[in-house]
């Protein structure tokens, strides 16, 4: 709908530790697409603040200066535990609890008990493919098969957005390759807003709208690329005009890291 509030806004959001700066005036927008979604890919080097950039949004400390606006107005996300899923680079599942109880664990958290979250879990456990391994343990699985869980316990509170942080940095190609296609199809049936930090290139152009290239530390969003919504599939990862784009997102992020207001 025209004239929707975003999802969040960052306006000129600088954070410090102590004496050193990690992001400094940062400012973009997560539009509201409603049923479709949005998927931002923020990419930048290592240290660049990626990631401090999604516990921002999460609310999980408050910027130094500038401000993180959410439609309401207020200055942090309100009920974050509903409205927002997190998806850390590991996995960070409970080795002695099944898949059904790691999955369980945020509504368990919000007093929701296992018999009435049962169809809830089940549902989202079948979304990732994994309804057959309810009762596995974390042992038990593959590295894939464990962010699925991660991935199914940040979506189990069916948030509005979701963030993810380099979740697929430690798997081998051919298993990213498979949890990018199944993230584009679970963003496709559930239409949720995505953020999504990668060092790849090539992954951000594969999965993202919209590419946020950030300088290194102080991290800053230097410039935005805007990615053709064609259809990702195999055929798309193998055109000349996803190599185009790999190529134009290459160059932004060159000159990211040599912008010398990055120094």
């Amino acid at each position: 709908m025209p004239g929707a509030p975003n999802v969040v806004d960052f306006a000129g959001v600088t954070k410090r530790f102590g004496s050193t700066t990690v992001i400094r005036d940062v400012t973009f927008s997560v539009p509201d697409l409603e049923s479709k979604g949005e998927f931002i890919a923020i990419l930048g080097p290592s240290g660049c603040g990626k990631s401090t950039v999604l516990r921002l949004i999460a609310g999980l400390m408050m910027p130094s200066s500038g401000a993180i606006i959410w439609p309401q107005g207020d200055d942090r996300p309100a009920g974050a535990t509903r409205e927002i899923g997190f998806v850390f680079q590991e996995p960070t599942l409970m080795p002695w609890a099944t898949v059904f109880d790691n999955v369980h664990l945020p509504l368990r958290l919000a007093g929701i008990s296992h018999a009435e979250a049962k169809p809830q879990v089940m549902e989202t456990l079948d979304r990732v493919g994994l309804s057959d391994f309810a009762a596995a343990y974390p042992r038990e699985l593959s590295g894939g098969m464990k962010m699925r869980v991660s991935i199914a316990r940040a979506l189990v509170t069916r948030p509005k957005l979701l963030l993810m942080d380099e979740p697929f940095a430690a798997l081998d190609e051919i298993t990213r390759f498979k949890l990018n296609d199944d993230l584009l199809a679970l963003r496709e049936s559930l239409g949720k807003t995505i953020v999504f930090v990668t060092h790849s290139v090539f992954e951000s152009v594969y999965l993202s709208n919209r590419v946020v290239v950030m300088t290194p530390r102080p991290g800053r969003a230097l410039t935005e690329v805007a990615i053709d919504p064609a259809p990702r599939d195999g055929r798309f990862r193998t055109s000349a005009r996803y190599l185009e784009l790999c190529r134009v997102t290459s160059d932004a992020l060159a000159r990211a890291m040599a912008d010398d207001r990055a120094a």
